[in-house]
């Protein structure tokens, strides 16, 4: 009778109560709704892909230091001015084109007198002068050789230091592109290992982030955070790795 009462006093009200009711339990729906599809949206696999290929350098740069020692910087000039006419001799017998020989300016150092007290007694003992052939060319393993046979050049008695040449490849624009969709494609062929083991699928790609590149000698397996570019070795290895986050379906 009570309740009866007041319903028909206060139709309104209750009608309202009804209302918010019904909405309270929509809302709460709607909310329990989106936080699956919450969870679904950030329910990611995050896999590291990989790719290697061997290449060979197709540039090479060669360094020929020459130096001379002297009680006076007119000798010393003159003695290595000599000494330089010798190598270019050398290179020109062993047909290296003048335009692939760059000659670096001259160095000119003093070696002072050191009393015995170990103090400089402010005396100049001698001058050290010095110079150096730098040879750049695509001819790689010829071009090796003669960084090799240039050290005959002692016996003649040429003060030669032959660097160790370095080794370039000039075609890693074009290949770190191909690696990384290598790299890719393997980061995604391990994600569709791992998910259907899970009993789950993979869906599109959320981010991606390009690893540092390595490149090193031919199967070394050294590695560093920030790249390695190995210039000591004619036959290398390049290495792409790839971070790829996956949607979960």
């Amino acid at each position: 009778m009570k309740a009866s009462s007041l319903l028909d006093r206060f139709p309104q009200v209750f009608a309202g109560l009804s209302v918010l009711s019904l909405a309270l339990v929509i809302s709460s729906l709607v909310f329990a709704q989106g936080i699956q599809e919450f969870k679904r949206a950030n329910d990611v696999l995050v896999i590291t892909g990989s790719a290697k290929r061997p290449i060979k350098s197709d540039y090479i740069i060669l360094r020929l230091s020459v130096s001379s020692q002297e009680s006076t910087a007119k000798i010393a000039y003159q003695n290595l001015k000599t000494q330089i006419e010798q190598v270019q001799a050398y290179l020109k017998e062993q047909q290296v084109p003048d335009d692939a020989i760059t000659l670096s300016a001259m160095r000119t150092d003093t070696i002072p007198e050191i009393g015995i007290n170990g103090r400089n007694t402010g005396r100049i003992l001698a001058y050290r002068l010095s110079q150096t052939l730098e040879i750049r060319s695509n001819e790689v393993e010829r071009y090796a050789d003669i960084s090799q046979q240039a050290t005959e050049l002692i016996n003649e008695g040429v003060n030669l230091v032959s660097r160790p040449p370095e080794y370039l490849y000039t075609k890693l624009s074009e290949l770190r592109v191909e690696m990384v969709a290598e790299a890719t494609k393997d980061a995604q062929a391990r994600a569709r290992a791992i998910a259907s083991s899970t009993g789950n699928q993979v869906g599109a790609v959320r981010s991606a982030r390009t690893g540092v590149f390595q490149i090193t000698s031919r199967n070394s397996t050294a590695v560093s955070d920030y790249g390695i570019y190995d210039t000591s070795s004619l036959e290398k290895d390049i290495t792409a790795v790839v971070s790829v986050q996956f949607a979960m379906e």
